[in-house]
């Protein structure tokens, strides 16, 4: 859909900010996924295990682990039966709905999760939570739910 209204360009400084956080945050996730390589992790794995590991009973319908962990549903599935291949975690049917599947996790999806995080943790505090002044992290929070607020509302790009 064509508006007729003028862009609103950025500032070259919201220019800078902008190329800034793209710049950063592509830092951050090579970063990250780097740290997480030698324990045979991705981000989207380590946010899978993590997830599971903190739901009642280490278990989540598949549906509610796509959303928590950011991932489509579809792109989900292939990781799970990755993970699933490996031992990591089990799918099971979901009692009450027979389309429905729940994901467990497995006691090696565990061990595997409790030997990463420590150095999943140093990485992230290498990376931001310890380069960055206490107030700006506050700021970075705050920014970020900001922006997180605005995408639960939002309709689509405009065009």
């Amino acid at each position: 859909m064509q508006t007729s209204a003028a862009p609103r360009w950025l500032t070259a400084e919201q220019q800078r900010t902008w190329r800034a956080y793209l710049e950063a945050s592509a830092h951050i996730d090579r970063y990250l996924e780097e740290g997480l390589r030698p324990f045979g992790l991705g981000m989207s794995e380590y946010e899978i295990l993590v997830n599971l590991s903190e739901a009642p009973g280490r278990r989540m319908r598949m549906s509610d682990l796509a959303d928590a962990s950011r991932q489509s549903r579809s792109r989900l599935t292939h990781t799970v039966a990755r993970m699933e291949k490996k031992g990591l975690l089990t799918r099971l049917p979901c009692p009450g709905d027979r389309r429905g599947v729940i994901a467990q996790l497995n006691p090696d999806g565990w061990d595997l999760l409790d030997s990463a995080a420590p150095d999943h943790v140093a990485s992230v505090r290498e990376i931001l939570i310890d380069v960055v002044d206490p107030e700006d992290l506050d700021a970075l929070g705050r920014v970020m739910n900001a922006v997180n607020r605005a995408a639960e509302h939002a309709t689509g790009p405009a065009s």
